[in-house]
């Protein structure tokens, strides 16, 4: 690795003026009341150095992290066990392409590690500018249709671009397109994190042909492509290491999902030195992740916030939420943020919200309710999150909401 961690070279003039002007710019969108300002601080601060990322990781062991779904969770637990050996700075918020990267890491200089979450588009670059340690690869499903490039093609592009990395590649075994694009890569750890949605991976991304899936295991019965023997696994609630050794997993964040983040982020954290025990106890100190998972009193109820972005994310939702009669509000947006695209509502298996009372709102609630409709499953529209309350009956609610409309919410009940 280039520099040395904990000894930062100290920045060129025109670095230092890049971070001054990028924080200046962030100080006023911050002012303006536009949010926290990180990505046109960075976006001023890389137009006036393009090479600052690079200048601002080289003294930092850096991990980068890139998936459709749980990056910005398993981002947040890694850089908690990474504290065990060192001071940390991370994009914890999820600005995850080049400028608010650049922003993150611009305060970060006195830490030791790195941990960034990248968007799937942009890590091939970011991995070339930030000489990454370690690379972790947790999932690729269909998301934002009108943005990114399908599925494959995606894996398509990390498999080129990580092709020789020095990184150690932390990759789940279980995802056959995760299996392809690590696969060009020298050093790769195999973790059985699983696989709940796997309609983007019946076909081959090796040779198009049909994937066979008996049990956990999968195939490609024509050119041999198949899934790797992993060294980690998530069995129940314990992640099995190397060495076969069962270390329990306590978190405070729900569902299944989370314990395979976890598992990975153990994965991490041992190329860093950090055993699994040590790694494990750290990461139940995270209750929530940018307001994923809280539970928030708003109108004398109790709504528990949960962040659904794609058909995949809902999947695990639904597993996660409180049995009927539990109330339960869906919102969905199609802003820029979003994805303009709302097809993707069909690929998702409503039918299994049957027998909650469902509120639904949001920019494109009629959208959703054509979709439940079609589902059959009984709703009810409203204008407003204050409405939707209003008619919920008794019972903590969950509250499923799609990205831009899940930060309405968080803004609307003071989260």
């Amino acid at each position: 690795m280039s520099g040395h961690p904990g000894n930062p070279e100290p920045l060129s003039p025109r670095a230092k003026l890049a971070v001054t002007a990028g924080r200046a710019a962030a100080a006023v969108s911050r002012a303006a009341g536009r949010g926290s300002g990180s990505v046109i601080g960075g976006r001023v601060a890389l137009k006036l150095d393009p090479d600052l990322l690079g200048r601002l990781a080289q003294h930092l062991d850096v991990v980068l992290v890139s998936a459709t779904n749980g990056k910005t969770t398993t981002t947040r637990l890694i850089a908690e066990a990474l504290r065990a050996a060192g001071p940390v700075v991370s994009n914890a918020l999820g600005a995850n392409m080049p400028a608010g990267i650049t922003s993150a890491l611009a305060g970060g200089s006195d830490s030791r590690y790195g941990v960034i979450e990248v968007d799937e588009k942009y890590l091939a670059g970011v991995a070339r500018d930030t000489t990454p340690k370690a690379i972790a690869l947790l999932n690729l499903s269909r998301d934002q249709l009108d943005r990114a490039a399908e599925t494959r093609m995606l894996a398509e592009k990390w498999r080129e671009g990580l092709n020789g990395t020095k990184a150690v590649v932390i990759a789940n075994a279980d995802d056959p397109l995760i299996v392809w694009a690590a696969s060009s890569s020298p050093n790769v750890v195999w973790v059985a994190a699983g696989q709940e949605w796997k309609d983007d991976a019946w076909s081959c991304p090796a040779c198009g042909g049909v994937m066979q899936r008996p049990g956990d295991d999968w195939f490609c019965g024509e050119c041999g492509f198949r899934r790797p023997a992993p060294s980690w696994a998530l069995s129940g609630d314990h992640v099995l290491d190397p060495h076969g050794s069962a270390w329990p997993i306590r978190l405070q964040l729900p569902g299944r999902a989370n314990k395979a983040n976890a598992t990975t982020s153990a994965a991490v954290a041992a190329v860093f030195g950090v055993p699994p025990q040590v790694a494990l106890e750290r990461m139940y100190q995270v209750q929530a992740v940018a307001g994923r998972y809280d539970v928030v009193s708003f109108q004398n109820r109790d709504l528990r916030l949960l962040l659904a972005k794609n058909p995949a994310g809902w999947l695990e939702t639904f597993s996660l939420i409180d049995g009927p009669p539990a109330p339960v509000i869906l919102s969905v947006n199609a802003r820029g943020a979003d994805g303009t695209d709302t097809s993707w509502l069909w690929d998702v298996d409503y039918g299994r919200l049957a027998g909650h009372p469902i509120m639904v709102i949001g920019d494109r609630r009629l959208d959703l309710a054509v979709r439940l409709e079609v589902a059959g499953v009984d709703f009810r529209v409203c204008e407003t999150l204050d409405e939707a309350v209003a008619m919920a009956p008794p019972g903590q609610i969950e509250l499923i909401a799609n990205y831009t409309a899940f930060q309405d919410v968080r803004r609307r009940v003071g989260n």
